[in-house]
């Protein structure tokens, strides 16, 4: 009964197949929550895929809905006992659309396909895959060690590719049932394939709308060229007062008051890279002085999703009536996001730009979150996997990308962990999703000695 032989048990189910029939059964259900005919599918991998195996695993499981959700939730509870550590787990079941026809070699997003080197399907990293590497961990510490010596729940959503609808409001009227000292998930990608990864929170995102109606129809360019403004360039040029040509952010109210040295710290180790056969990093590009792990992990970011004026598939001789954007900002904590849109609308008037209409995107908005790297979680966490992998983990202070990390972060309190299983070059919302099969096996080995170290009651001191 030692450390190794729960890792070496956690390997013998990827060495096995059993792993891989576990993944194959669950990417078989097509749970796509953005898609209202796989409702049913969304229920059905809850009810007969994910509590058996749960039960099985000696967890209690109830079902949980709510009227914003798209789907039900599933939480799961294993209490040894309420003096030790308790870990909130997390994951979705729910996926983006399957692409069917889309895929390399005529490949079925529903099937698990193994080339040897790489596991395809949808779903495989994205992230029902990452969930069971994580369930199938504990199962290896509790063969192993009869017990796991801590205590977990464990939260299955299934409605994250749209939103999370539902999932604040759950922890905020029944936040006693998600109570836990930390969070330990898994989503997102590593750094890169072959190193470990600890991410610490996420990016927050803000949809900002700018808009420029000036009249009413468009106007013959010959009779009124130069006699009418034109609001596509007026757009344009207000647009250029907020952000440089070479990315750099010109409105200080949109920036973070600073780069804590705890993350600059973190990033110094952190390289990211350009995916072969995808886009080349660029580094001309982004606030100066900046490293790009700083850029993309530890500042915000502006961005136009999208500009129109008048018709671009059929473009008239006419000067437009109106010009849109759609832009984003994308947070990191420490900025004040209540304060953009005033702070924008007092810039763009100082510009000479008081006919620019700013308001708040229609999407929903999420919130930035960290732990800090010197958390002594933090410190843990590293140090198991270290063990375990003879690898230093990346620790990234927070995703680029979003995850509903300020439900665990902000309404529930507590510091959060992800220990994502995928890399870069994933294609996790395309076809062709994948995940390297090296990677997978390193993973459920990873996660087996990090759960055994927690029933070790070598983490730090938990304080209520």
């Amino acid at each position: 009964m030692t450390r190794s032989t729960a890792i070496a048990a956690a390997h013998r189910m990827f060495d096995d197949g059993s792993l891989k029939a576990i993944f194959a059964r669950r990417i078989a259900i097509p749970t796509e929550s953005q898609n209202p005919a796989r409702a049913p599918d969304l229920a059905r991998y809850l009810a007969e895929e994910m509590q058996p195996s749960l039960e099985a695993l000696g967890f209690t499981c109830r079902t949980l809905t709510h009227p914003k959700a798209k789907g039900p939730f599933l939480l799961a509870e294993r209490i040894e006992d309420p003096a030790l550590v308790t870990v909130l787990g997390y994951g979705h079941g729910d996926v983006v659309a399957g692409m069917e026809g889309q895929w390399q070699e005529g490949r079925d997003p529903w099937t698990l396909d193994d080339t040897g080197e790489r596991w395809y399907g949808r779903g495989v990293v994205d992230n029902k895959g990452q969930h069971a590497i994580n369930i199938e961990a504990l199962r290896a510490v509790i063969a192993t060690r009869g017990k796991l010596g801590f205590n977990i729940r464990y939260l299955i959503e299934m409605g994250e590719e749209v939103g999370s609808a539902g999932l604040h409001d759950l922890a905020r009227e029944h936040g006693h049932l998600f109570k836990a000292d930390i969070l330990i998930g898994s989503d997102g990608p590593r750094l890169t394939a072959d190193r470990p990864t600890l991410c610490l929170g996420s990016r927050g995102g803000y949809r900002i709308d700018f808009a420029i109606n000036a009249r009413e129809g468009g106007h013959h360019s010959g009779n009124w060229g130069g006699l009418l403004s034109n609001p596509a360039v007026r757009l344009a040029h207000a647009l250029a007062t907020i952000i440089s040509s070479t990315g750099q952010v010109l409105v200080h109210e949109l920036l973070p008051a600073s780069l804590p040295d705890s993350v600059r710290r973190a990033l110094a180790d952190i390289e990211p890279a350009s995916i072969p056969g995808g886009p080349q990093i660029e580094p001309w590009w982004g606030e100066i002085g900046f490293t790009p792990a700083e850029k993309v992990y530890g500042w915000n970011t502006f961005e136009i999703l999208a500009f129109g004026a008048g018709d671009i598939g059929n473009p008239q001789n006419a000067v437009p009536p109106s010009a849109k954007a759609t832009c984003q900002i994308r947070t990191v904590v420490g900025s004040d996001p209540d304060g953009f849109i005033p702070a924008i609308r007092r810039h763009l008037a100082r510009h000479g730009f008081s006919d620019v209409e700013v308001t708040s995107g229609r999407d929903a908005s999420f919130k930035a979150t960290r732990t800090d790297p010197d958390h002594p979680w933090v410190q843990w966490a590293a140090s198991s996997i270290a063990l375990t992998t003879n690898k230093k983990p990346a620790v990234i202070p927070n995703a680029g990308g979003s995850l509903p990390n300020d439900v665990f972060a902000e309404i529930l309190g507590m510091p959060t962990i992800w220990v994502p299983h995928s890399y870069p070059g994933c294609s996790q919302h395309a076809p062709n999703e994948h995940v390297p099969s090296a990677l997978v096996r390193e993973a459920i080995g990873l996660m087996a000695g990090l759960y055994w170290d927690l029933g070790e009651g070598t983490h730090p001191k938990v304080v209520r």
